[in-house]
């Protein structure tokens, strides 16, 4: 006997509704675990709970969904302080800077406890624009580091095709000695 077909629509009891939607979210889970296992493919879930509570689950050896994520995060910042967030990071060279004149104008205003709003306004736009710039400079440097790695490994594997190349050349050549000499005998 098998089970019946439920109805499609809301659950009343909210409690039973909970319990429903923790144990269909974690097999969600599973079953994109097995897809990615069996498929060799990536696969990433997202579930928002009624509260809104985000759920998110990345599969595969590579995980392109977390590395898109935070491209995109840093692309939407980057839109946001276009123009004016530029401005603000080419006045400082370094972060480090920027965190030195913050500290000084804080230090200044609160012996004399007078940091006006269009002040920390400022502050937190040209922290925001560092930020920016710092995610920015972490994503394109985290690129690098992952096609260098690419890199390495293609050269490596084209030394060892080299050598197998190498062996498969010596040893034509012994042969073609060796059958050089039997056809003179």
């Amino acid at each position: 006997m098998g089970r019946k077909k439920l109805e499609m629509k809301r659950i009343e009891d909210k409690s039973g509704r909970l319990v429903t939607f923790s144990k269909r979210r974690a097999g969600l889970i599973k079953k994109a675990r097995h897809l990615s296992v069996l498929c060799d493919v990536d696969v990433a879930v997202i579930v928002f709970s009624a509260r809104g509570k985000l759920y998110e689950s990345c599969t595969g050896s590579t995980n392109r969904y977390q590395k898109s994520c935070l491209e995109e995060e840093v692309k939407e910042e980057e839109r946001t302080f276009q123009g004016a967030g530029e401005d603000l990071c080419k006045r400082f060279q370094t972060c480090k800077e920027l965190l030195q004149m913050v500290d000084r104008l804080v230090e200044e205003k609160n012996n004399n406890n007078e940091l006006s709003l269009i002040e920390i306004t400022q502050l937190e736009e040209d922290l925001d624009a560092a930020l920016v710039q710092t995610r920015s400079r972490k994503v394109k440097t985290q690129l690098m580091v992952e096609y260098i790695s690419t890199l390495q490994e293609q050269e490596k594997k084209l030394g060892e095709d080299k050598e197998q190349l190498e062996k498969l050349i010596a040893t034509s050549e012994e042969k073609q000695i060796e059958e050089e000499g039997t056809l003179k005998v």
